[in-house]
């Protein structure tokens, strides 16, 4: 699970717990300006086939850092329909996948904040 902070213009996703140890990253910062796109992300959804470094157990848990022809992407979820989608430009990475507690409150704060 992750905890997402806003501040200013700058969105900050923490990674909590053992998540920590599986996803091998602790935080991940970007830009208010670099979102693209939010959405829920679908239980069949699959992260790009090149970890780097992470875990993936398919249909179980995918966190870390994955690769595919032109994108770098952040996944940390359980896929169990609590992940959101958050696609990005300019940033890091180019899209985040991450499981939050409520999905619905946490896409209507990112896209209030993103269109202040």
């Amino acid at each position: 699970m992750v905890e997402i902070e806003v501040t200013g213009s700058t969105v900050t996703v923490h990674v909590r717990g053992a998540h920590q140890l599986l996803a091998l990253r602790e935080q991940l910062a970007f830009d208010l300006s670099d979102i693209t796109a939010l959405g829920m992300a679908g239980v069949d959804q699959r992260p790009p086939w090149v970890r780097t470094p992470g875990t993936f157990f398919p249909g179980v848990i995918a966190a870390g850092t994955f690769r595919g022809k032109g994108r770098k992407e952040f996944w940390d979820t359980r896929f169990d329909g609590h992940a959101i989608r958050i696609d990005l430009a300019g940033a890091e990475v180019t899209r985040l996948v991450i499981d939050v507690a409520d999905p619905d409150a946490e896409l209507r704060r990112l896209a209030t904040a993103a269109a202040a």
